[in-house]
């Protein structure tokens, strides 16, 4: 019998999956609270505590992000030669390190370094988490495995975002670095103590394997050509990281909470993503990619309109009678969940088109890539939100001292003038997108003519 035809028969089956599995999923949990605990409130430390300016904020942020979905395919290779457990004690350790540190200094050099740290135990959480669901699970199970770990990284996604703001408010916004040291340092102690190693019988990858196949991407250019076109909705999405918390308490002071307005996105997408994935399961993936990219510019544009309803509505808005929130909460709110709906579309259907280009057993290494569009997005979109911040929202720090509040509001009379470059990049991206449908299905069918 051999290794494959025996884990089949020793994997549990159903929704029963091993102690390790259930392990793996709660270090998950607790490192995707302290990661979105500490996203959503970067840019914020960076300029309120750190001191970078919002361009220079844009552009380490952006680097920092950027890495971060780029390095997990070679952080994986590592993984592989000093076993998962040790991977994982070696992951959290960096990340309690570096998010301890982070709260502790706060000189500009010894910032950077301690993010490359965090950095670098973050690259190693990706593909050491899945890979273990991936051993843990069989090919009975294993979409339910996957299922149940979405459901985990939302969940995470959601309550470290829920309980930030506390901290950042009742605290000081140093202190939700230490939240995500704390619940990175819960992770690592399962990690040493209950969590045990796992057989090294997959086939292991090395460095020049990983090169190789990012090689092989770069060779396809069709795969690329739709890498750069769905960057587009990406760097839109990156808002939600790279403006909307600066943008939101800049404009409505700092009792507000962006933190709980970005929950809007993973609690969408829980509700969503199966019913819109089922309802377009019979459609071509580029054709559901193309429906939540027309959805993207709707995003910005509702963002965009809160000056809109204010003019209309004033300061305050009813919701069915029941609450009354600021028009710009509202805008926010509608845009972040057009945003939410656009994803379910997107993300399952363009991992799926991104599987279907790899050669036959290199779908794994070409997945561990598929967020190619993230690095770029990040990237770009943040330095780019450093620039439209500085000219149109301004930190309140670089404005002349003494001047009253009257004249303080000229300065962001034109704050919501932001949303319209994404709205333009949106429109770009949604018509790229559909140029490559009408080529790449007509290429398609002339050449099973001729065949």
């Amino acid at each position: 019998m051999d290794k494959s035809t025996e884990r089949k028969t020793t994997l549990p089956t159903g929704w029963k999956f091993p102690k390790e599995f259930w392990l793996a999923n709660f270090m998950e949990l607790c490192e995707r609270a302290a990661y979105y605990g500490f996203f959503i409130v970067l840019t914020l430390y960076l300029t309120d505590v750190v001191g970078f300016t919002d361009k220079e904020t844009g552009v380490v942020a952006g680097v920092f992000f950027a890495l971060l979905y780029l390095l997990p395919p070679f952080a994986g290779a590592i993984a592989d030669k000093i076993g998962f457990k040790n991977g994982l004690i070696l992951a959290f350790a960096l990340l309690s390190i570096g998010y301890a540190l982070l709260g502790m200094f706060h000189d500009k050099m010894l910032v950077i370094f301690f993010l490359f740290v965090a950095l670098v135990g973050g690259s190693f959480i990706k593909p050491l988490i899945t890979g273990t669901v991936a051993k843990l699970t069989n090919e009975d199970n294993r979409a339910r495995g996957f299922a149940l770990f979405y459901w985990v990284v939302n969940i995470g996604a959601f309550s470290g975002k829920t309980f930030v703001p506390f901290i950042r408010q009742d605290m000081g916004l140093e202190y939700v670095n230490f939240f995500s040291a704390g619940m990175s340092f819960l992770a690592m102690l399962f990690a040493i103590f209950f969590f045990k190693p796992i057989d090294k019988s997959h086939q292991t990858k090395v460095l020049s394997d990983v090169l190789l196949s990012l090689k092989r991407i770069f060779s396809q250019p069709r795969l690329i050509t739709l890498i750069l076109i769905v960057t587009g909705f990406w760097i839109i999405q990156q808002q939600m990281y790279a403006t909307m918390p600066k943008y939101v308490i800049r404009l409505l002071g700092d009792s507000a909470k962006p933190e709980w307005l970005a929950n809007v996105n993973p609690a969408v997408v829980v509700i969503f993503v199966m019913v819109v994935t089922n309802a377009m399961k019979k459609k071509k993936a580029v054709t559901s990619m193309l429906v939540g990219m027309l959805l993207m510019p709707l995003s910005a544009l509702a963002m965009a309109s809160s000056q809109v309803l204010f003019n209309l509505t004033g300061d305050s808005v009813s919701v069915f009678g029941w609450f009354t929130l600021h028009p710009l909460t509202v805008m926010m709110i509608i845009g972040i969940a057009i945003q939410g709906l656009a994803e379910c579309f997107i993300s399952p259907r363009f991992l799926e088109y991104f599987s279907f280009q790899a050669p036959k057993g290199e779908e794994g290494v070409y997945l561990g890539f598929s967020h190619l569009h993230s690095f770029l997005s990040a990237l770009f979109g943040f330095i780019m939100s450093g620039f439209l911040l500085d000219n149109y929202c301004p930190d309140p720090k670089t404005l002349p001292k003494g001047i009253s509040d009257v004249q303080k509001a000229v300065y962001y009379e034109d704050a919501h003038f932001i949303w319209y470059y994404f709205l333009a990049i949106g429109i770009v991206a949604a018509i790229a997108l559909f140029i490559f449908k009408y080529l790449t299905e007509r290429i398609d069918k002339e050449k099973t003519t001729s065949d």
